[in-house]
C-alpha cells in the first residue's frame, strides 16, 4: 500500500477513537505494527468525520503515518445503539453519547471512511447474533450482500481516494456453511480487494468458531487477503492462521492490559493474583519489550492493585509487543515451512498455564 507494506499474518491494534489506548502511535509502530484499526462509528460521532478531514485526515490527526483500516460502523450501530431502525436504505440510530439521531447507509459509510482517509475501507454490513433463527441470519446475510454492492459503487465514486485505497467485502452467514458459501459467491461476483470473515467472535466459543473457519476462508479468493474481524486470544490467532486467515484485529491486548492480564508465551497471567506480589522476575523471559526488560512482576502487581495509570501503560505495551512477536514468529515459521510444528509447540506451552483466572 502507498503508506507501507503490511506483513501477513498481521495483527492490527485497535485505535477506536483515533488512539490505541495507553500508547503513543510511535510506540505502537516500534513494537512492530504495520497497520492499525480506526472505528467509523465512534469517529463519526466524535469528533466527526468532516472535522477530521478538515484537520488533514486521520493519519495526520493522530500522528500515525502507516496504513489504517477503518471498519464500516455496522457492528457498533447494532451493538451500542439502543434505539435503532433497520431498513433497506440503512440504519437510523441514536448516539450512545448524547442521543442525537444519525443515519448510516452503505453510501454514508463509504463517505465517512473517505473523509477519514482510510487505506483499507470496509463494506457496510449487518452482523446478527449467531444464535438467531436461520431464516433471520439468511435474510441479514442477503441484506449485507445488497449493501456490499452499494458499498462497492459508493467506494468507486470516491475519486482519488478510491484509486489509492482498498475496499474489503465482508462474508456473513454465522455458523452456517451454505449461507457462508452463498455470501462468498456474491462477494466474489462483486469483486473486492480483500475479504473479511464477519459474524464470528460474538459469543459462539472457540470450538464453533474454528469449525466455521474450517470451511469459510477456503470459500474466498486465494489471491486476496482474508481478514477475521474481532479476533482474538493468542491461541485463536494461531488456530485461525492454520485455517488460512491473514489479518486480525482485537481490543483484547489493550483491554486486558488495563485490567491486569498479561499474555506470555507460557499463557496469560493475572497480575492481581497474590502469587506475583514478591516475584522479582519479568513478565516473560522470552519477551524483548521494555516492560519485561525493566519491571518486575512484583512492581506490576503493585501498580495494578494500586490502580496506577502506569500499570495499564506498561502491561498494554507488553501485550501489544507479545502479539507482534507472535505474528512475527508465525511469519518465520511459515517461511521456513515449519508452521505445524510451531503451532503444536505454542499450544503446549501456552495452554498449560492456569494462572489467568
Amino acid at each position: 500500500m502507498r503508506r507501507g507494506t503490511i506483513r501477513t499474518p498481521a495483527f492490527m491494534p485497535v485505535g477506536t477513537a483515533a488512539t490505541v489506548k495507553a500508547m503513543k502511535p510511535e510506540a505502537v509502530r516500534a513494537l512492530g505494527a504495520d497497520i492499525i484499526l480506526g472505528n467509523t462509528y465512534h469517529l463519526m460521532l466524535r469528533p466527526g468525520a468532516e472535522r477530521v478531514a478538515k484537520l488533514g485526515g486521520l493519519h495526520k490527526f493522530m500522528n500515525w503515518h502507516r496504513p489504517i483500516l477503518t471498519d464500516s460502523g455496522g457492528y457498533q450501530v447494532m451493538s451500542l445503539s439502543e434505539l435503532r431502525k433497520l431498513t433497506e436504505e440503512g440504519v437510523t440510530f441514536r448516539s450512545h453519547i448524547d442521543g442525537s439521531k444519525h443515519m448510516l447507509s452503505p453510501e454514508r459509510s463509504m463517505e465517512i471512511q473517505r473523509l477519514l482517509g482510510s487505506d483499507i475501507v470496509m463494506a457496510f454490513d449487518e452482523c446478527p447474533r449467531a444464535d438467531r433463527p436461520r431464516d433471520e441470519i439468511a435474510a441479514s446475510m442477503e441484506l449485507s450482500m445488497r449493501w456490499a454492492k452499494r458499498s462497492r459503487e459508493g467506494f468507486d465514486s470516491g475519486g482519488e481516494h478510491a484509486k489509492s485505497s482498498a475496499l474489503f467485502g465482508i462474508q456473513q452467514g454465522a455458523l452456517d456453511e451454505d449461507l457462508r458459501r452463498i455470501s462468498a459467491q456474491k462477494l466474489t461476483e462483486i469483486g473486492f480487494d480483500g475479504y473479511a470473515i464477519g459474524g464470528l467472535a460474538v459469543g459462539e466459543g472457540q470450538e464453533a468458531m474454528f469449525a466455521t473457519l474450517d470451511f469459510a476462508p477456503g470459500m474466498l479468493p486465494e489471491n486476496a487477503p482474508r481478514y477475521l474481524m474481532g479476533v482474538g486470544k493468542p491461541d485463536d490467532l494461531v488456530g485461525a492462521v492454520e485455517r488460512g486467515v491473514d489479518m486480525f484485529d482485537c481490543v483484547l491486548p489493550t483491554r486486558s492490559g488495563r485490567n491486569g492480564q498479561a499474555f506470555t508465551w507460557t499463557g496469560p497471567l493475572n497480575l492481581r493474583n497474590a502469587r506475583h506480589a514478591e516475584d522479582t522476575g519479568p513478565l516473560d523471559t522470552r519477551c524483548s519489550c521494555a516492560t519485561c526488560a525493566s519491571y518486575s512482576r512484583a512492581y506490576l502487581h503493585h501498580l495494578q492493585k494500586s490502580g496506577e495509570i502506569l500499570g495499564a501503560m506498561l502491561v498494554t505495551e507488553h501485550n501489544l509487543a507479545f502479539y507482534q512477536q507472535l505474528m512475527q514468529a508465525m511469519r518465520d515459521a511459515i517461511a521456513a515451512g515449519k508452521f505445524a510444528a510451531f503451532a503444536a509447540d505454542f499450544r503446549r506451552d501456552y495452554l498449560g498455564n492456569k494462572d489467568s483466572g
